[in-house]
């Protein structure tokens, strides 16, 4: 069956990264409670399909089977692939494949199944394909008993009503589509729960895999930002976070910034914000990195390397204060703005609010005028 992952999994793998250029989160309750959120509704349609593993093969062939960047390449060992292929062979049960379909539209996103389908694929085309452990080995069925017909067999070696059993051996997909046109944060906690990956997505990888699939040029936009050399300093980490973290911190200050008011929870919010700008215009999107740029080189000259680092790590809620009040006053930094920073840093109030409660909507409204206020009032 498809793997659920479990909340305390994925809350460990963001707040608790497990290499050492690996950006380092502060932990904080209210932020930990927010990443483990589940909406209270989602907007889906979800109806099941069987397909023949031919008609399978077809669709993948004609691209309408696309696989997500986030998702690891191809992972089984021969053993579990000939294992598959006898299921469908002796007729035995297979758990179906999840697809995310966009919106009237014949191209569908595997979700969870690509190892069964591409072992299907790799079969039927005699050879593992170049992701494999062992691109090019010839797909002989090996690991089944002796006593069975098909041991060591290829597609080609099959007896022709054995090949026809193959083909149209049928497979289940379930397929999950959002009932409004162009909503796909309504189906980001589907992608939260069912993926087969090695580890528990992040919640930015999830975002950018749904987001990069559908055509938006926001998450190309993303990376890129996320180079910046003075960004980099800011994290104080020279390498991107191989979970993204350091995007999805990206995408709260550029949404805490540009959107017209917050909303909780902190995750969906900057979902619906990758949502409605993931096709954003050039210009629009220029003018926003353009900010970004300025205000991390600002940041940088006044409150120097790692300024929003605590204990543990980042500072989340700090950063994301200062750095939109540092956005909307770039043109008129005082001198003496780095004693302000500190004094911003000792207040109780601000205190209060970027340690606790930090996604509710009054705590976020509190600490950005706050922020406004000491820095640049």
């Amino acid at each position: 069956m498809a793997a659920l992952e479990s909340d305390d999994a994925r809350i460990d793998l963001e707040w608790n990264p497990g290499l050492d250029s690996d950006l380092e989160l502060e932990p904080v309750s209210s932020e930990e409670e927010d990443y483990a959120s589940s909406p209270a509704k989602c907007e889906i349609a979800t109806y099941p399909g069987d397909f023949p593993l031919e008609t399978w093969h077809e669709m993948w062939q004609d691209g309408e089977i696309i696989l997500p960047e986030f998702q690891r390449g191809y992972v089984w060992k021969p053993v579990q692939a000939s294992r598959l292929i006898e299921s469908f062979l002796l007729g035995l049960p297979v758990p179906p494949v999840y697809l995310y379909g966009k919106y009237r539209s014949l191209e569908r996103l595997v979700i969870d199944g690509q190892q069964r389908l591409k072992s299907v694929f790799y079969f039927m085309e005699g050879r593992f394909g170049a992701d494999a452990p062992f691109p090019g080995q010839e797909f002989r069925l090996t690991g089944l008993s002796p006593e069975s017909p098909y041991r060591e067999r290829t597609f080609a070696d099959l007896w022709k009503w054995d090949q026809q059993r193959v083909k149209g051996a049928l497979l289940r997909a379930v397929i999950i589509e959002p009932v409004r046109p162009g909503d796909y944060a309504s189906v980001y906690p589907i992608f939260e729960r069912l993926h087969s990956g090695c580890a528990a997505l992040s919640n930015q990888e999830i975002r950018n895999g749904i987001n990069g699939v559908n055509g938006g040029r926001l998450v190309a936009f993303l990376r890129e930002l996320n180079q910046n050399p003075d960004w980099r300093q800011i994290l104080g980490k020279e390498t991107p976070d191989c979970r993204e973290r350091d995007v999805e911190l990206l995408v709260r200050f550029l949404a805490l910034r540009n959107s017209g008011g917050y909303w909780k929870p902190m995750k969906v919010f900057l979902s619906r914000f990758m949502q409605e700008n993931r096709e954003g215009p050039e210009a629009a999107l220029a003018q926003r990195g353009q900010v970004f740029e300025e205000t991390c080189e600002q940041v940088v000259a006044a409150l120097g390397k790692k300024p929003f680092h605590g204990k543990a790590g980042v500072q989340v809620a700090v950063m994301d204060a200062v750095l939109v009040a540092f956005s909307k006053n770039l043109d008129q930094i005082p001198g003496d703005v780095a004693a302000r920073y500190q004094r911003l840093r000792q207040d109780a109030d601000f205190i209060r609010d970027t340690e606790q409660g930090t996604t509710e909507p009054a705590a976020v409204q509190r600490r950005l005028a706050q922020a406004k206020q000491v820095l640049f009032g």
